[in-house]
């Protein structure tokens, strides 16, 4: 926003309003004075809260003139900014903080910090409480504006949230080989209105069509630059837990699997192929037994990519790989009130778009292991649990658990074979 110098200047010149806050700087030593901490992070929060702005660090509201910054003072200030956006507003924001140079009415250029705050998927707490920017003041919320303001972002899904607009992403973002995909030889439509249809795009207040939650997480490079935990954490460990006690290496192998959502399960199912061991028993002839059914993994990890809530902020999937089981951690509560007890029997969809577009995409090459008589990632037909379930007993005698932790989060645990017991099971059943 304002990305030009002679933007800036003019909305300088017209003094703060509904997306323009200007704050002077003072330093006691080489610590920021004010803005007071809490002052600025109500700031910020309001901006997030309502459409987004931009607030000024190095220039006086009253009146309005370019002071600058102390140019050995820069990195301090935004040291501050930071600290701000994480420690004092719940959840965190990210803008995008620059440091530049304006010209003074002296004609001094001085060099100032421009904060540049999106608007929001989520809904901002501060010191102040739940503010948002009304012209150039911050208000609290009435209790009725906050209760709608929380059903249009995220968390009462009026709108799912997969259908929410990405204020700061624009259609640009999306590159046409990742959204060109979805297209359908019947479709007579343009891009642009079968994209509208799929959900992966929708028109903005300002009729700017703009890219959804669905639309960056399945057709951008990188969802992170908008949903900065939008990807899969994968860690093989040596050994049953976790150990820091050693100078050994405790960790065997680990990656963070970005991209398209359909290119992180993929990569997630590939790392528990690469790295689970295979055990070879010879007994009339060669039994491979692998510690873990790979079609029941990919099942677990297709299921925690679409049911995850993705409003979470702050938690990403976490694939844990351990001598004697996986363990798979999904943010969020179950959907629709559903009881862990029911996962292998009811069927709940937390992100509908999502679903929908991974059941257009194909089933994966080149997953080791993997057998799946389906096409598509998706299939909507609500047997993945007991397929988890059924599959992994079946090679590891060892049903695996569903548990939540807390009401934040769902864990699955997946316990590895035992290479003689499951070559005895299979040999039982190859028995007449």
């Amino acid at each position: 926003m304002f990305d030009s110098e002679k933007e800036l200047l003019d909305k300088i010149r017209i003094g703060e309003a509904a997306f323009l806050e200007l704050k002077e700087v003072r330093f006691a030593g080489d610590k920021v004075k004010g803005p007071a901490r809490n002052d600025l992070a109500d700031e910020l929060a309001a901006f997030a809260n309502a459409r987004g702005g931009v607030c000024l660090l190095g220039v006086t509201d009253k009146p309005r003139e370019i002071v600058g910054i102390p140019l050995d003072s820069i990195e301090s200030a935004v040291v501050f900014v930071r600290q701000i956006c994480t420690d004092s507003i719940e959840p965190e924001i990210h803008p995008i903080i620059d440091s530049i140079w304006l010209s003074s009415s002296t004609g001094e250029t001085l060099p100032v910090v421009k904060i540049d705050v999106p608007r929001s998927l989520f809904v901002h707490r501060s010191p102040g409480g739940y503010l948002h920017r009304i012209g150039d003041e911050k208000r609290v919320m009435s209790p009725e504006y906050l209760v709608r303001l929380f059903q249009q972002r995220s968390q009462a899904r009026l709108i799912r949230f997969d259908e929410q607009i990405v204020a700061e992403a624009g259609f640009e973002d999306l590159p046409p080989n990742l959204y060109e995909r979805f297209r359908t030889s019947r479709s007579g439509d343009d891009m642009e209105a079968m994209l509208r249809k799929l959900h992966m795009v929708r028109a903005d207040e300002d009729g700017t069509t703009r890219p959804t939650v669905a639309g960056v997480l399945m057709a951008s490079k990188d969802p992170r630059q908008w949903l900065p935990n939008a990807f899969i954490q994968a860690v093989a460990y040596r050994g049953t837990a976790i150990r820091t006690d050693t100078d050994d290496p405790y960790q065997l192998d680990a990656a963070d699997f970005t991209g398209p959502l359909d290119a992180q399960i993929a990569d997630a199912c590939r790392f528990v192929a690469k790295n689970m061991k295979t055990a070879a028993i010879k007994d009339q002839g060669r039994i491979d037994i692998p510690q873990f059914d790979m079609t029941a993994v990919f099942e677990a990890v297709v299921n925690a990519a679409v049911h995850r809530d993705y409003s979470v902020y702050g938690s990403k999937i976490r694939l844990r790989l351990f001598a004697d089981r996986l363990e798979l951690h999904s943010p969020g509560a179950l959907a629709n009130t559903l009881a862990v007890e029911e996962l292998p029997h009811l069927q709940a969809a937390r992100n509908e778009t999502l679903a929908s577009l991974l059941a257009k995409c194909p089933v994966p090459e080149n997953i080791p292991g993997l057998k799946t008589d389906r096409l598509t990632l998706m299939d909507r037909r609500g047997e993945g649990v007991r397929i988890v379930l059924e599959s992994s007993k079946r090679l590891s005698g060892r049903e695996p658990e569903y548990r939540m932790i807390g009401d934040a989060e769902l864990m699955l645990t997946i316990y590895a074979a035992d290479a003689r017991e499951a070559a005895a099971a299979l040999r039982r059943k190859d028995s007449p």
